[in-house]
């Protein structure tokens, strides 16, 4: 008979398979640092390797290749975002999603690598051959089904002007988002993506927002 995944024990982990555990989460990080910083192209498996303290064939025992290696890091990544995002493992919907990315936006800006990582292989990726090509189109077909969810159920709700353009609204802000990341890790003293972030937000809920909280504010 089976029961919930929670009450399940689990394993005890060997000495071994700590070091290998520790081995790849070193390796992760060091190359979301040299992504960050040369993109996929400009990051060979030798300078990961050197950057963790491992050998190259060290490395290749976790990462069988280079893009084994990328889709990890971008893999761990969103696993982060999304546990940052989520209630209880549900996501935020209704105004309470922009709300959330607000909250991811001043997280990333604590977290300039992680900001790079992202501008850089998104524009690399935009190549069909790239091994990341495949991650960016998903990623931009899951924030739009969430924003597009989000807004729905706002509506449902009482929240959302019946009348918001759902597609053009939640394209505006998915470019927004990106926008600002660029402009920030070019010019952070001049550009806050925090407040730049929350006027827009504001600016949307001022024209479709119909809940009492807009009609206060």
């Amino acid at each position: 008979m089976s029961f919930p995944p929670r009450y399940r024990t689990a394993p005890v982990k060997s000495r071994g398979d700590l070091a290998g555990e520790a081995s790849r989460s070193k390796a992760l990080h060091a190359a979301l640092e040299l992504f960050a910083v040369s993109g996929f192209k400009g990051t060979s498996i030798a300078q990961v390797a050197a950057k963790t303290g491992l050998s190259q064939s060290g490395l290749l025992h976790h990462f069988p290749s280079k893009a084994a290696l990328l889709s990890a890091v971008l893999e761990e990544r969103d696993a982060e975002d999304g546990r940052f995002m989520s209630n209880n493992g549900e996501p935020p919907l209704g105004w309470a999603a922009f709300d959330a990315l607000g909250s991811l936006v001043a997280r990333n800006s604590t977290r300039p690598q992680l900001v790079s990582l992202f501008v850089r292989l998104s524009g690399e990726a935009i190549e069909p051959g790239h091994p990341a090509h495949q991650w960016v189109r998903d990623h931009y077909d899951g924030i739009e089904s969430w924003l597009t969810d989000a807004l729905r159920t706002g509506q449902a709700q009482g929240e959302v002007d019946p009348e918001a353009p759902i597609a053009s609204l939640v394209h505006m802000t998915i470019a927004v988002l990106d926008g600002l990341q660029q402009q920030w890790l070019l010019q952070p003293a001049r550009v806050s993506m925090v407040s730049d972030f929350a006027a827009h937000v504001a600016m949307l809920r001022a024209q479709w927002g119909t809940g009492p909280d807009v009609q206060g504010s």
